[in-house]
Formats: C-alpha cells, structure tokens, sequence
C-alpha cells in the first residue's frame, strides 16, 4: 500500500491548504485537521485521473520526512496505479488493454478508475496480460 507525504499550510482563513509534493497536480483545503485526510484523498484520486487521462505515469510516493502527515491508498487503488504506470511503460493503450481482455472499454475505464470498487481478480487478470503478476503482501 502507498502512503503520499502531504504538505499542511495554514492558511489566513483559518483552512489548511493540502499538497502532495509527489503529486503536484493534487492540491486542495480543508476546514479543519479532521477533514484534511477525506479531501486529500479525493484530491490525489482526482490527479490520478490526470495521469490516466494523460497516459502518463504516476509518480510514486517519497519517503515521508520525519513526522510528516501521509494518505494512505488503498490495497485496491495502489494496484490501479501500478496497472496504469505499467500500461503506460509498455504502451499498451486502453483500447488494446480491452481487446486483450476481451472486454469492453467501459470495463478498462473501471479498471483505472480509483473511486470505483473493481475486483481484484480483473486487475489481476489485467497484470496477467502485461506478461505482470500481482503479488499481495503484509508488513
């Protein structure tokens, strides 16, 4: 699972401007610490659109600085963005990805889609395609 380094600044309004230095794309605000995880999530997810969108990879996350707040993805959304970076590393556009699957591209938009619960047997299946297995581990 990733975890995104998150840059917090007050701002005169008393609202926390949220960045991601990794992901320059992803800024929002937050009323107060407790909303800061909830928008800075759909702020990154919202990014990784760009990315997809823009076929280009996504940068992964840094090392946080000691004591620097985190986002952390999902197991689900971390294997989107893996799937992603490698489509893109070997080429492979959505429209080949769903002739490989025998799907549709509504089904590949899912795929890539962060806010969408897809199942991991199909990213799975998707890896399996990129000549890529999926591997699942616990820290």
């Amino acid at each position: 699972m990733y975890a995104y380094p998150i840059a917090l600044t007050p701002d005169d309004n008393g609202t926390l401007l949220v960045q991601f230095p990794d992901i320059p794309e992803a800024i929002t605000v937050a009323e107060s610490e407790e909303d800061v995880a909830r928008f800075a999530l759909e702020a990154l997810e919202s990014a990784f659109d760009i990315y997809f969108d823009s076929r280009r990879e996504i940068p992964l996350p840094s090392k946080p600085k000691r004591g620097q707040r985190t986002i952390a993805l999902s197991a689900l959304v971390t294997s989107k963005v893996l799937l992603a970076n490698e489509m893109v590393r070997q080429g492979v556009r959505k429209a080949e990805m769903a002739r490989r699957l025998n799907a549709h591209m509504p089904q590949v938009d899912r795929l890539l889609d962060p806010r969408h619960s897809s199942k991991i047997d199909a990213i799975e299946t998707a890896f399996w395609t990129l000549g890529k297995r999926l591997e699942i581990s616990i820290s």
